[in-house]
């Protein structure tokens, strides 16, 4: 069979709604300048789609600092990878100070998130060792121990017995092979239900098992937290968590990605991730902007004393209208929609919010989520306000009378 006719006659569980969705539920085109209001498809609306937690994507000195490091170094500087050519004072700078920040010895700068953490699992197992991940781990958790050829378990999400039940099982296997070690890989903030990773209490299981704990916590890193360093200090488990791996996607506003341990662990990283050996350093300017976002992240606390004024306002409003909001602990506020309608009128409810009440969030499908599950997810910020959060609550009582009467199931039914 030829690979073309194949992959076109088999889009994949997302792609076969492309057709009906490309442009409008899927990749669709914001707007003007990143923040709370912007356009989609010629009309204004109130955005909640967008990571940029603290409201850093256009500080005016994030900007000025983006457009300076532009200006001096452009975009080539520095050229080749880190370990040939691409190394500077900026790069380590910036890693001694996410390291300082995340209470770690070092810290390695990385790309990308996604294939960042994908690369930190790979570097950190051989055939030898086990590792042992939650079931709801993001895409590039579950991607990461993909390419593992050693032995991989999945616990039951947040699920300590079963954890405890895989980590038995992995201990009978690197005590038969005596050669291999055992990885934990959770996540601080899980980015669809905002509920918090366990990390306390799969540390406290440090005490009975010896394994390593890698944490993902992209979403946790500059709003949880006393100093907004993340899930591990909001905890009090920073120096449970072996390797705190974040992204600078979310309340960085920019490219890139960080992991932080020991020095030796760094270092065994940096001549060891080939994501980074084979790739081109990141860009000079966004190391440059990076070193400014960080510096207001821990010099502005008000920016996530804002943030959590309006998370409450939200999730307080949510709850009273009796939304179904879980059990999230975080700013990751997910509406969750399961059972109450079809997909056709799930279409018309999208439709009514954009183009009627324009408010825009993410709509949230399997196979992100499990099947049967609908999230609408609205993801506050620094740069929202009490007024935005009040219209949104008002349009959401009127979807839920809508939804309590059955409107958006009788579309269909004629």
């Amino acid at each position: 069979m030829d690979i073309f006719e194949k992959v076109a006659n088999n889009m994949g569980p997302i792609g076969q709604f492309a057709y009906m969705s490309h442009q409008y539920f899927t990749f669709p085109k914001l707007s003007g300048e990143i923040g709370p209001h912007m356009t989609f498809n010629g009309k204004k609306m109130l955005n909640w789609s967008l990571n940029n937690y603290l409201g850093l994507a256009n500080h005016p000195e994030v900007r000025k600092a983006d457009e300076e490091g532009t200006q001096q170094y452009g975009l080539a500087y520095p050229m080749g990878a880190r370990m040939m050519s691409g190394n500077s004072d900026l790069h380590e700078e910036l890693e001694a100070k996410l390291a300082a920040y995340v209470g770690k010895e070092d810290a390695f700068l990385l790309n990308f998130g996604y294939q960042g953490v994908m690369s930190v699992v790979d570097a950190m197992v051989d055939r030898h060792d086990v590792i042992v991940y939650d079931a709801d781990s993001h895409a590039c958790l579950i991607d990461g121990t993909r390419m593992h050829i050693g032995q991989t378990y999945k616990f039951l999400h947040n699920d300590m017995a079963s954890l405890e039940k895989n980590l038995q099982r992995a201990t009978k296997i690197t005590t038969e092979n005596q050669r291999g070690g055992i990885l934990v890989i959770t996540e601080g903030v899980f980015g669809m239900s905002g509920n918090l990773g366990k990390l306390d209490e799969i540390v406290k299981l440090k005490e009975k098992y010896n394994f390593r704990l890698l944490v993902d916590d992209a979403h946790g890193f500059g709003t949880m937290g006393a100093t907004g360093s993340g899930i591990p200090e909001h905890l009090g488990v920073t120096d449970g968590v072996d390797l705190h791996f974040s992204t600078f996607a979310k309340s960085m506003a920019s490219i890139g990605a960080f992991v932080a341990a020991k020095k030796e662990i760094v270092m065994y990283l940096k001549y060891n991730m080939r994501s980074q050996i084979y790739a081109k350093a990141l860009p000079m300017p966004l190391v440059v902007g990076g070193l400014k976002r960080l510096e207001i992240i821990q010099r502005e606390p008000q920016l996530r004393e804002n943030l959590w004024t309006i998370v409450n306002a939200l999730q307080k409003g949510f709850r009273e209208h009796g939304f179904n909001i879980g059990t999230t602990q975080s700013p990751v506020t997910p509406v969750f929609m399961n059972g109450t309608f079809d997909e056709l009128g799930l279409t018309v409810m999208v439709r009514d919010m954009r183009e009627r009440m324009g408010i825009f969030c993410s709509i949230v499908s399997y196979p992100v989520v499990p099947k049967g599950v609908i999230i609408l997810r609205i993801i506050p910020t620094a740069v929202h306000t009490l007024e935005d959060v009040a219209y949104t609550l008002e349009c959401f009582a009127e979807l839920k009378e809508k939804l309590d009467t059955g409107f958006y199931n009788t579309l269909n039914k004629g």
